[in-house]
């Protein structure tokens, strides 16, 4: 079953993962400003709020542990003018809320991205996955699951999860003790030019911030990306079931990424043969920080012919 609504609406009936204020004016500014309409689905027993829009091949970008659809929102005007994009929001994120029929494991998620290609595409569609949401494709395209290409921005599973210090202990720290200055801190190791970021937001900064934050007080949010940092952010796929996928896969990384640090896509890109863009000024999110550039390796990747890479 599927609704359309207008950006920022709730279907009757619809768990919502976030609370009104700050964080939802947030969300609706951001939608209000996207060429997309945003349509609800029931997606293995998880209703889910999907952003969908353009014309074209089929790209569906699934987000990292935290966030939410609308953070693509740098991307998809860019995107919108060559391809259709699908951006749900994963999960436990955002608008779309959590199964009440059993847990939120490894299984379900691939359950539920299986739903989502097959509500939403009647052909394969292209993959992108940011963090942990590039494991949850890669895993996708493991199992057999429908895909045309996959690209990786940014992503776990090629590697044990061993972030920089600089990077791991502010997490633990707002993760421990979620504040504005543990929030402030961590964010700041997210981010290349935290203080040039903050500027450029002017007044969306402090919505935006009010997300981070209240995603990590609140405990079915908290729970979600716990759950998807664990099944997907933590363990490498193993190496043998990264040369069985027989699809093309590209990889677009910030240069100076702490949390999935540059020499691990380095090592996979000698390893399998997946092309490797690097996006300068960034960390872990170079379509936040980077747009443009990160639109333009975004079409690249997306027009690689289709043939697979072959490992070294």
């Amino acid at each position: 079953m599927s609704h359309d609504s207008a950006p920022g609406a709730t279907q009757p009936g619809t768990f919502t993962s976030r609370p009104a204020g700050s964080t939802a004016g947030f969300r609706k500014g951001t939608l209000r400003d996207l060429p997309v309409v945003e349509r609800r689905h029931d997606l293995a027993g998880i209703p889910t709020a999907v952003l969908e829009g353009g014309d074209g091949p089929t790209v569906v970008l699934l987000h990292g542990p935290g966030e939410f659809a609308a953070l693509w929102g740098r991307v998809i005007p860019g995107l919108t003018e060559t391809h259709r994009v699908v951006v749900p929001d994963l999960p436990g994120h955002g608008a779309t809320g959590l199964p009440t029929d059993g847990p939120l494991d490894a299984e379900r998620w691939l359950d539920w991205l299986r739903a989502l290609i097959a509500h939403t595409t009647p052909r394969p569609p292209a993959l992108v996955g940011h963090l942990a949401g590039g494991a949850l494709a890669l895993r996708h395209a493991v199992a057999g699951g429908p895909v045309e290409r996959i690209v990786l921005v940014d992503s776990a599973g090629l590697a044990f999860n061993r972030p920089a210090l600089s990077f791991a202990a502010p997490l633990a720290g707002f993760l421990a003790h979620p504040t504005e200055h543990s929030r402030d801190r961590f964010l700041g190791r997210c981010m290349y030019d935290f203080d040039g970021m903050r500027g450029e937001l002017g007044t969306r900064w402090d919505p935006f911030a009010g997300y981070a934050l209240d995603g990590v007080r609140q405990r079915g949010t908290r729970s979600a990306v716990l759950s998807f940092a664990t099944a997907f952010g933590v363990f490498p796929i193993r190496r043998r079931d990264l040369v069985r996928i027989s699809v093309p896969v590209s990889m677009i990384w910030g240069r100076h990424d702490l949390q999935n640090r540059l020499r691990i896509a380095e090592a996979a890109a000698a390893r399998f043969g997946w092309p490797l863009e690097v996006i300068e000024d960034a960390r872990d999110d170079p379509c936040w920080e980077r747009p443009a550039a990160a639109v333009a390796a975004l079409r690249a990747a997306l027009a690689r012919p289709l043939r697979r890479h072959m490992p070294a």
